[in-house]
This record gives C-alpha cells, structure tokens and sequence, in this order.
C-alpha cells in the first residue's frame, strides 16, 4: 500500500486487523515518521523511492524488512557501505531499464534490485531474469478504474497473472 493517499495507513491497519495472514507493506515511505506510522498500522515491510541517512536509520530500527530506493551506482555503494544489499531500483524505466541493472551486476554482484516505475507484464520477466533481481513491482495488477468500479475478480486476475511471471522468467534463463 503506498503512502501516497490519506487513507493508505487507515488501510494499512484494516487489512492487517482482518487478514491478519497478509503480508502488507507501505511503499513512497519518505520520512521518519511515516516508518514509524507504517509499522503501527501493521505494515510487515517498507519500501522507499529513495534514502536519507535520517530515513534508513528509522527503517533499521524499526524491526521490519525495508528496501530503500537508488537509482545511481553511487547510490547503491552508499547503502553497501552501510550493509543494505536489497534495494529498490525507481524509477526503472526511466533509469536505464534492464541495461542499466545488467550493467551493474558485474561490478555490485553483492546488490539485489527490487525494480519499479514503468514495470508491467510485457517487460516483468525481462526484469526478473536478471542474476541481480529479486522481484518487481508496480501498479499495473492495480489499475485505478478497477479500485473505483470495485471490480476485485479482474484484480485477483491481474495478481495471479502477476504471480506467474516469475515461472516465465525462470524459464528464459
């Protein structure tokens, strides 16, 4: 669930309080304060679009997996520096794609990418035959018309199609 609306952590609480099996994240976590706000509201996981000092240390002190966000190779020795390997890489498209990841996996083999930002189902398993990336992300299982028409079956469609990426892009390697 992303920070970006004034209901996510209203959210964030209701899915974590009535199911409470999911594993629900905050994502555009910016600020201190909203990692403390996330976990609170029972957000299992954060992931930020990018990193200050003061921001990854809220996210190591608050006893849940994080992914701060890079989009540099400078960034991402940065974090090494401070032991973070897992990252997000924001925005993916626009920073390069899948040259840019493959680019750095031979210098940073250490770095594993949570890509996101212009990620959907025909370049998902591009991104997830990587030796680099983890998982992906992005909005696409989630399309803005089909929260509004409240249409939860071509949601649950779209997540499951979004699961089965993964064995495509095995497959490819």
């Amino acid at each position: 669930m992303t920070l970006r609306t004034p209901a996510a952590l209203e959210a964030i609480r209701a899915i974590a309080e009535e199911v409470p099996e999911a594993v629900v994240g905050a994502g555009t976590v910016i600020t201190p304060g909203q990692v403390a706000a996330a976990v609170a509201a029972g957000a299992r996981f954060l992931v930020s679009p990018g990193w200050t000092e003061g921001l990854l240390a809220a996210m190591r002190g608050c006893g849940v997996p994080f992914l701060p966000g890079v989009s540099t190779a400078s960034e991402v020795v940065a974090l090494l520096e401070h032991g973070v390997r897992e990252m997000k890489f924001f925005p993916a498209q626009a920073a390069g794609g899948t040259a840019y990841l493959r680019s750095l996996a031979g210098p940073l083999p250490q770095a594993r990418f949570c890509p996101t930002g212009g990620i959907g189902p025909g370049n998902a398993a591009e991104y997830l035959a990587l030796p680099n990336v983890g998982c992906v992300g992005g909005s696409w299982m989630v399309p803005a018309d089909a929260v509004a028409a409240g249409d939860w079956a071509r949601i649950e469609a779209l997540a499951r199609a979004a699961a089965g990426i993964r064995g495509s892009a095995s497959a490819q390697v």
